[in-house]
């Protein structure tokens, strides 16, 4: 649980970081960014005062699916507009009328209802430019049609059947009356195509109808001619239909005797089935346990009879001898009572016997009755069969005629209807106010502009900056921590502050000291190279504050000139540069020679020496890294004073042969890409680079530029005022 709150709270530190960046480089651009809001919503204003007004009108339409009832249906519907059930067939069908609204057509009726084709304020409305002695008829037509779906616009919100039409003109009342004369055509045409859709209809069935009164007659005919020929009369009895014979219709005494004889003979089949039934259960088994024996309420009766006769005689048997008048007369009434049961079971088995030979008998005569009339029914279904044929043709050309009939006179009674299923809710008016240019949202338009101008222009600009503005910019722009921020300071004032160990300068370096006793695993590396990217950005400065820093934590520092080209800490420390690191590097000196020492810092101190002709060559000796190595032994720290990176090797040599390497930047300084380089360079050797130290550092100046983010001051020992 604890990690995972771990997790959560670094996340929205570096959410809130990253916000506090991005706010910071914000604040950096106000100015900037100021700027080209100011002259996007300059260029908004002036694009709103040049524009021509134009006027919007429009109209609402409201769309049905289907037309008003007339004469019980939905009157003068064409094929395409039948009945529209589902949501998807209305959707479709709301879309398809967009469609036609937005249709060329309609805009071509609407060109020739306000004869607008070659009208010369129509094209100043729209704002196109025709000349019309020279332009081609064809041509300008095309163009007033393009011109008027140009400048139209026709929507519907889902879930509604309200469409409105709009068009956008710099003449109000032409504008009005496009947008009106749109909704009428609109209107016009659908009644004119059901109006067509009708006439055709009516036409088309009206063929079909006599196509079909001709067939019927001729069916009619065929089927009376049969009929005759062949002896049969049809007649409306149903019985067949009941009796369900499928293909005969009863229309002679045979066919309808043949019907009746086979219901009797079904129905005698089934109770000769049962009447065999009855017999099976009385004839095989015990005849007492047939169900037509146990049925019977009489034998019921003496069963139970004999069963309580039975009990009794058990009882008396328990008690007395066979003997015995009880048991003697027990046994007499039981021996009656089991003759009687058998004589009632027989009667009842022969009974049985006699109604399944009766069964079997109507059966049979039956169905030889049924035998002799089939073959005569056959001879008159055989004829039925053409019959048949004829009949269902007949009938069939007869619902065909009753169906177009009732349909051409709906078609008739409805033709000279004209309901439709659109109509109009709101019609356009001539509008007073303009609506474009409309100067809020031609601003608002501009302000977004600006700002995405804004964002493109300060990104651009600020991966472009190479410069360190503020201490974050050190980890920010060259991924490396910061060790330490040296306030700006006047130069004859720096020498002093240096001496001061309460200065604001003292206090710095003394940070970065300390930043520096935890920069390894093993505190305080032995040998330290000072560097920056290029020259004047207070390398050598720092150098001498740190070694001095370092040297009142009681610890044994040498601070050595490695500038063999620009040497600075012989005049920063007022000694002779005769002897230095040069003349050891040439074997024309010892290293006691040229170890000076400060007594009042306690430091001790190599300069450069003469400067050599070639300061590259005696760097990347040997005895360069002897050089070093000697120094670690005998001190406690190294402090190098090393050149610049940029257009030298040296640096990038020297940071090879220490443990670590500070990296000096002056803020606000401009370096065009020399920072970014020389940070590839020093990483290029491998170079254990400890982190950056920012010089110059004017918090007033980070103040300024990024408001009250970077408005801190340093810490003031109470004896010093705020002149000094």
């Amino acid at each position: 649980m604890s990690s995972l709150q771990t997790a959560d709270t670094g996340t929205e530190e570096k959410q809130g970081a990253d916000l506090r960046k991005l706010v910071v480089i914000v604040l950096g651009y106000g100015r900037f960014i100021g700027m080209i809001l100011a002259f996007s919503l300059l260029a908004a204003l002036g694009v709103t005062l040049l524009t021509t007004p134009r006027y919007t009108t429009s109209t609402s339409v409201q769309i049905d699916n289907q037309t008003a009832q007339v004469l019980g249906k939905s009157s003068g519907m064409d094929a395409s507009d039948t009945e529209i059930a589902s949501a998807a067939d209305t959707d479709r069908f709301l879309q398809t009328q967009m469609d036609i609204i937005n249709s060329r057509a309609i805009a071509e009726r609407v060109a020739q209802r306000l004869n607008l084709v070659g009208d010369v304020n129509f094209y100043k409305a729209v704002g196109k430019r025709e000349d019309l002695a020279k332009t081609p008829k064809s041509k300008i037509f095309d163009d007033t049609i393009k011109a008027l779906l140009d400048h139209k616009v026709a929507n519907m919100p889902r879930n509604s059947r309200l469409a409105t039409i709009s068009f956008t003109a710099t003449d109000p009342a032409l504008a009005a009356k496009i947008t009106n004369a749109w909704a009428d055509e609109y209107i016009q045409a659908n009644l004119q195509r059901r109006f067509d859709s009708s006439a055709y209809a009516r036409e088309f069935v009206s063929n079909q109808l006599n196509e079909a009164r001709a067939k019927l007659e001729q069916s009619e005919r065929d089927l009376n001619s049969y009929a005759r020929s062949a002896g049969l009369i049809k007649t409306h009895d149903e019985s067949a239909q009941v009796a369900g014979v499928a293909g005969m219709v009863p229309n002679s005494v045979t066919t309808a005797s043949l019907l009746q004889l086979n219901m009797l003979a079904n129905t005698a089949e089934q109770q000769r089935i049962a009447a065999e039934q009855r017999w099976n259960a009385v004839s095989h088994g015990d005849l007492l346990n047939a169900p037509e024996v146990l049925g019977n309420t009489t034998i019921s009766a003496l069963l139970a009879s004999r069963a309580q006769i039975d009990g009794d005689l058990q009882s008396e048997r328990a008690r007395h001898l066979d003997d015995f008048p009880t048991v003697i007369k027990l046994k007499a009434q039981q021996a009656a009572l089991s003759k009687q049961i058998a004589g009632l079971a027989t009667s009842i088995r022969n009974s049985v016997k006699q109604q399944y030979d009766a069964a079997l008998d109507a059966e049979n005569k039956l169905n030889a009755q049924v035998s002799l009339l089939k073959g005569s029914s056959l001879s008159e279904q055989d004829k039925m069969v053409r019959y048949n044929l004829l009949s269902r043709d007949a009938d069939t050309n007869r619902l065909l005629y009753d169906n177009l009939l009732q349909r051409y006179k709906e078609l008739t009674a409805s033709a000279g209807i004209s309901a439709s299923n659109i109509s109009i809710i709101d019609r356009a008016e001539v509008p007073i106010k303009p609506s474009a240019p409309n100067i809020v949202q031609y601003l608002a338009i501009g302000l977004v502009i600006g700002i995405l101008l804004s964002a493109i222009a300060v990104t651009v600009r600020h991966q472009l900056d190479d410069a360190i503005h503020i201490p974050e910019d050190i980890n920010g722009k060259l991924g490396i921590p910061l060790l330490g921020v040296i306030p700006s300071l006047p130069q004859e004032d720096l020498v002093e502050a240096l001496k001061d160990p309460k200065s604001h300068v003292s206090e710095g370096y003394s940070s970065l000291r300390s930043s520096l006793l935890f920069s390894s695993q093993h505190g305080l590396p032995k040998s330290i190279a000072v560097t920056s990217s290029q020259p004047a950005e207070g390398k050598s400065t720092t150098a001498l504050a740190l070694a001095q820093s370092i040297t009142r934590l009681g610890r044994s520092v040498v601070l050595v000139d490695v500038d063999l080209r620009r040497p600075s800490q012989h005049a920063m420390l007022n000694a002779d540069n005769k002897l230095g690191l040069s003349t050891v590097l040439t074997q024309q000196a010892g290293l006691d020679d040229v170890i000076g020492h400060d007594p009042v810092t306690n430091l001790s101190y190599i300069t450069s020496g003469p400067v050599p002709p070639s300061p590259s060559d005696l760097i990347s000796s040997d005895r360069m890294v002897r050089l070093i190595r000697e120094l670690e032994q005998r001190f406690d720290v190294v402090v190098l004073d090393c050149p610049p990176v940029m257009g030298f090797a040296d640096a990038p040599q020297l940071a090879n042969m220490v443990q670590g390497t500070v990296f000096v930047i002056q803020a606000d300084r401009g370096r065009r890409g020399s920072l970014r380089s020389s940070m590839n360079r020093l990483r290029g050797v491998r170079a254990n680079i400890l982190g950056g130290v920012l010089t110059m550092f004017d918090p007033t100046k980070a103040a300024n530029r990024y408001t009250d983010y970077y408005g801190y001051d340093y810490y003031r020992y109470s004896y010093y005022t705020d002149d000094k």
